[in-house]
């Protein structure tokens, strides 16, 4: 859910960096915008491939796989929200309009940081299975 809603914040970031102008200059060529969409997409990225990596190693038949899936979550949950936080910034006020789905996009990431499991619950999961375990940090 974190990854569709980086993604899709992404696409409209693009999509109105290319339509809207300021100063005569579609805004796609400012500085800020430019960093706001490159670290998004870098970040959107980087969660998907440890999503999918982790997906591809985990073995459903074993225990013990709670802190990747933990941190899965915890670092895709963040991505979503901080993606949704610069789509706002690119749109401006419009970001907050519910004509734009960034605003509803934002919410659901806020959502997602509480409803998957609080961002401290998945700290906790991580840190007491990587003390209890340390071998699972190169796993």
């Amino acid at each position: 859910m974190s990854l569709g809603i980086a993604g899709r914040c992404l696409e409209v970031m693009v999509g109105y960096a290319n339509e809207r102008k300021s100063y005569g200059v579609l805004i796609r060529e400012h500085g800020q915008i430019q960093r706001y969409i490159a670290e998004s997409y870098a970040e959107y990225r980087a969660a998907r491939s440890f999503v999918y990596d982790v997906a591809r190693r985990m073995d459903l038949r074993q225990t013990g796989q709670r802190a990747a899936a933990d941190a899965t979550k915890l670092f895709a949950s963040q991505v979503g929200k901080r993606v949704a936080d610069a789509a706002i910034q690119v749109l401006g006020g419009n970001g907050y309009m519910g004509e734009y789905v960034v605003e509803r996009l934002w919410r659901d990431a806020k959502l997602l940081e509480i409803g998957g499991g609080t961002l401290e619950a998945h700290h906790k999961n991580i840190s007491k299975d990587l003390c209890r375990d340390p071998a699972g940090i190169r796993a």
